[in-house]
């Protein structure tokens, strides 16, 4: 029981960033396959800002990440908020996100860095 409040404790604080909600959203919108860099260029923030949020949202169990080339793709992890009884398709949708499935991750002046 304890450790389910901890991990509780532990999403629910990483959701509670809202640059955190934005990454999660920029991420699912663009193909749930997105690299540190397209995602700190599509928010005006910088790539270690990005990397230390991404870090949380990781830790939290929220987004996994999977090195493709010289860049790490980030992306969802399907059912990640199922735990907690809450659809996680809902939870996307309640913050904005109509889910692309044929999105492809995009590095805003040079999409070929991001390919792997």
């Amino acid at each position: 029981m304890e450790n389910g409040v901890k991990d509780a404790a532990e999403v629910f604080k990483a959701l509670g960033d809202a640059t955190r909600l934005k990454i999660l959203k920029e991420i699912a919108v663009n193909g749930n396959n997105l690299c540190v860099m397209a995602v700190a260029q599509r928010l005006g923030i910088s790539q270690p800002a990005v990397s230390q949020h991404l870090k949380v949202l990781k830790n939290a169990g929220l987004v996994e990440a999977e090195k493709q080339g010289f860049h790490m793709h980030y992306q969802i992890i399907e059912g990640c908020m199922d735990r907690f009884g809450i659809a996680t398709e809902a939870f996307l949708q309640s913050i904005g996100v109509d889910i692309d499935p044929e999105g492809k991750c995009e590095k805003a002046d040079h999409p070929e860095d991001c390919e792997g």
